[in-house]
């Protein structure tokens, strides 16, 4: 035992086990309960829902919808967080509060600033129109909401890591004549990337579970603009509870799966960090 650490008192096992009870009724129990009232009909309606249409429909939706936004998160978040940490330049501290107003904004009203701006209402829906680009109740209006919801995670995640490198490293490659490519790719990206991983990992589990901006630009089109959270307010909503907690029981599998994720890239982060020290 290390000198800093003392064996747990009273107090501190009383903390303990509040915390454990809090964490079981907010957070086990509610999982428990989606998956009992699942099966509660058997296996077989259980399998006969989430293999439903409609339901692979929204799965595979929801899928494509959080490969997109990762994908324009992490290309973002890289070139955020490099501009904030590698640049000095008038505006700095607005450009990273912006960053943040997603996280401040509700949901809600980012679709309806979406829906306003790429609406029949709005000056460019002519231009849309005529082009035949679809934004609001079509896919790439989802992805553009979901993308906005979601953009500050991976620069959040990559912003206090750059900080703390700093430019030494960069700017000695830099006199040495390397490129501001291979500066990232050499440099650079072997000291974030457990940093970016994670951050993306984070993207993906925001971006699955997203209801209210993609609520208002979907339109709610069954089969075609409906991810699994809006299929299964659908369901709840016609009183298919068995439908409904099947597939709440996809969105519980694939936040495991993201948990899982976590861990592991925070236990290989910890462990290349202490090699690195």
């Amino acid at each position: 035992m290390r000198k800093s650490e003392r064996k747990p008192g009273a107090f501190d096992w009383f903390l303990i086990a509040l915390s454990a009870a809090f964490l079981g009724a907010m957070l086990l129990l509610p999982l428990a309960y989606i998956i009992a009232t699942a099966l509660r009909e058997g296996l077989g309606p259980y399998v006969a829902a989430i293999t439903d249409k409609y339901a692979v429909k929204a799965l595979w939706l929801t899928l494509r919808v959080t490969l997109w936004t990762v994908c324009v998160n992490a290309i973002f978040g890289v070139c955020a967080a490099w501009c904030i940490t590698k640049f000095a330049f008038r505006g700095k501290k607005l450009v990273s509060t912006f960053i943040d107003l997603p996280v401040t904004l509700s949901p809600i009203i980012a679709g309806l600033v979406f829906l306003l701006l790429y609406g029949r209402q709005s000056a460019i829906y002519p231009f849309l129109h005529a082009h035949d680009i679809d934004i609001v109740f079509a896919v790439p209006g989802i992805v553009l909401a979901t993308v906005f919801v979601t953009f500050p995670f991976v620069s959040r995640e990559l912003i206090p890591v750059m900080t703390v490198l700093g430019r030494d490293e960069e700017e000695a490659a830099a006199l040495m004549g390397a490129s501001a490519f291979t500066i990232f790719r050499r440099v650079t990206f072997p000291h974030i990337k457990w940093a970016l991983l994670y951050g993306i990992v984070l993207c993906a589990a925001r971006a699955m579970g997203e209801f209210g901006a993609v609520s208002v630009l979907s339109g709610h089109l069954q089969g075609k603009t409906n991810t699994l959270p809006l299929y299964i307010e659908l369901l709840y909503q016609g009183y298919d509870f068995t439908g409904a907690f099947a597939a709440s029981s996809l969105l519980v599998i694939m936040a495991l799966i993201i948990l899982a994720l976590r861990c592991i890239l925070e236990t290989r982060g910890g462990k290349a960090g202490d090699i690195d020290k």
